[in-house]
């Protein structure tokens, strides 16, 4: 079953890079009393996440912040060390906490999930983003085609909230 507005998040265990090297953290430690913005990529590097979708979250991220969001975090099921390259070279580094679902239990947990298995990607997720205030969906937005970043871009995030 996919998640839904007004559902809380499922309890998962992602990996973040931290000045120690790469640590644990659960959805609650993320998102219990905060307001958040979460989006996921299919995967850091590829077209559309690299070119569009991450870059449009880095641009507006002051814009966003400013509207009470105390968090953009970005998911993935890359690796934990692809994701810290990815933000550096993208710039989020320090705007955007990078979360690596690496085997995809967060991702099924939500019921996004995507089968790249045909192109040699295995299963990564599908592309969205999400409001999230103290661990509840408040907005939920999932790009129809994983080769658009329009219904979950930073814009878009940026007028619901």
């Amino acid at each position: 079953m996919t998640i839904s507005t007004g559902d809380r998040l499922p309890e998962a265990t992602l990996r973040t890079i931290t000045a120690e090297g790469p640590q644990p953290v659960t959805t609650s430690q993320l998102f219990s009393g905060k307001k958040a913005v979460l989006f996921a990529v299919p995967g850091a590097f590829t077209p559309t996440c690299h070119r569009s979708h991450m870059p449009g979250f880095v641009e507006m991220a002051d814009a966003i912040k400013a509207k009470g969001v105390d968090m953009i975090a970005c998911v993935s099921t890359n690796d934990v060390f692809v994701l810290d390259a990815w933000a550096e070279q993208t710039g989020a580094k320090g705007k955007i906490q990078l979360l690596s679902d690496g085997n995809a239990d967060f991702t099924r947990a939500l019921g996004l999930e995507l089968d790249g298995t045909g192109m040699g990607l295995g299963i990564r997720s599908k592309r969205y983003a999400m409001i999230v205030e103290d661990g509840v969906v408040k907005e939920l937005l999932v790009e129809p085609q994983p080769g658009q970043a329009e219904v979950s871009s930073a814009q878009a995030v940026l007028e619901r909230l």
